[in-house]
């Protein structure tokens, strides 16, 4: 064997060794430029959950404190002065018109009412004998057995004695009103209260308070409505955001202090005329229905006096705009959104809301329809920041709280 020939194998050998060496580290190389091109690539757009907005006629119903009141709070006078002889009702009780209240010792006004009808046949039998004189007189005055002055006394007599006639009757009428008014009775159907006299007890005449009926089927109920309300509500029904029947047609739903719900609906009856300037508020005046007030005490708890809440209902706001409360957010500077523009790029929208409805945020100012509000996801996203936006699935457990217009 040559030196060549030896020296030849080994030479192949190490060939074969370099070439398989390049490829491993090719294949190093891609891998790692293959690794750094995946660190390099953009992560995903974060998603977020929209609304698109859009109007809706709704209920506008605003809510004030009421406070009830007797449909006809009747106070019970004497119209006489007098002693009182006996109280024939049983405080707090319902009695009905013409029952038996109070009765006035009598004797004196039956013994005035007596004097009184003698008094007129005293003045009839006067004019009786006034009106024979004068048919005597009449005829001697053309025989001239009398003289003219004897017919004219004759004359002046008689009407004398008519005129002393008319004022005894007129006395019996007032001896005989008295009479009577020393019973006093129910002029109305209701609920007395307690009784400010008793037995023994002097009261003067249309002085002295008795007692009071309070008539309580149907019931008021008064609410105080502020001026600044006033002046919105005008502006919101000459810009046509808001329509209402006529003022007299707008019903009231009543809530009491625990939460519950009466079940009548009253109507608007009475609005006052001018502005209370110690409070700036117009008085208006809802009538409700109270079978229950005609029971006796104890079957109805709607008492004059309590303090309520009156929602009104009868406006209808047209085009409002609704989002969920979950898409409002507070900031320093107020309320705001986040909408999704043109550019799938999240922008923040200052927004005015007034009210709630529910689980609603009633939106005056701010948005438009078509907007696109995010309800889900703030806490991925910024101002300015490209966003891929996805429509929210329908809350089930929401009920619906608007009402479209009839």
């Amino acid at each position: 064997m040559t030196r060549a020939h030896f020296l030849g194998r080994p030479t192949g050998h190490m060939s074969r060794c370099a070439a398989a060496f390049c490829v491993v580290m090719v294949v190093v190389m891609l891998g790692g430029c293959a690794d750094k091109g995946s660190e390099q690539a953009a992560p995903p757009l974060p998603q977020v959950d929209v609304i698109t907005v859009a109007t809706q006629a709704i209920q506008d119903e605003p809510e004030f404190i009421g406070q009830t009141e007797a449909f006809r709070p009747v106070e019970i006078r004497s119209q006489v002065s007098g002693i009182i002889k006996k109280v024939y009702f049983t405080e707090g009780r319902n009695v009905k018109k013409g029952d038996r209240l109070y009765l006035i010792d009598p004797v004196p006004f039956n013994a005035v009412y007596l004097s009184t009808k003698a008094r007129v046949a005293q003045a009839q039998a006067r004019l009786t004998q006034a009106k024979l004189d004068l048919s005597r007189v009449k005829p001697l005055l053309e025989q001239q057995a009398v003289s003219k002055k004897d017919v004219d006394d004759a004359q002046a007599e008689f009407l004398g004695a008519k005129a002393m006639l008319e004022a005894a009757q007129n006395d019996v009428i007032k001896a005989k009103f008295d009479l009577d008014n020393t019973v006093i009775t129910a002029p109305v159907k209701g609920r007395i209260g307690r009784s400010h006299f008793y037995e023994g007890r002097l009261i003067s005449a249309q002085t002295a308070l008795l007692a009071t009926i309070d008539q309580l089927d149907p019931m008021y109920v008064n609410v105080s409505v502020p001026e600044s309300y006033l002046l919105r509500r005008r502006r919101e029904l000459a810009e046509q955001k808001v329509q209402r029947p006529d003022i007299f047609q707008l019903r009231g739903m009543m809530t009491f202090s625990d939460g519950s719900v009466y079940p009548e609906e009253g109507v608007l009856d009475f609005a006052d005329v001018a502005l209370r300037p110690e409070t700036g508020t117009l008085q208006g005046r809802f009538v409700f229905p109270n079978p229950e007030g005609n029971l006796a005490p104890g079957h109805s708890y709607f008492y004059p006096g309590q303090f309520v809440k009156i929602r009104i209902k009868g406006y209808v706001r047209t085009d409002a705009i609704l989002i969920p409360q979950r898409a409002v957010q507070q900031g320093p500077s107020g309320s705001f959104v986040y909408v999704i523009n043109q550019e799938e790029k999240a922008e923040l929208r200052p927004i005015r809301a007034s009210a709630w409805r529910s689980k609603d945020w009633l939106i005056e100012e701010g948005l438009r329809p078509g907007d696109r509000v995010v309800v889900e996801g703030f806490f991925r996203i910024l101002p300015g920041a490209e966003v891929r936006a996805v429509a929210a699935a329908p809350s089930h457990s929401e009920k619906p709280t608007v009402q479209s217009q009839p």
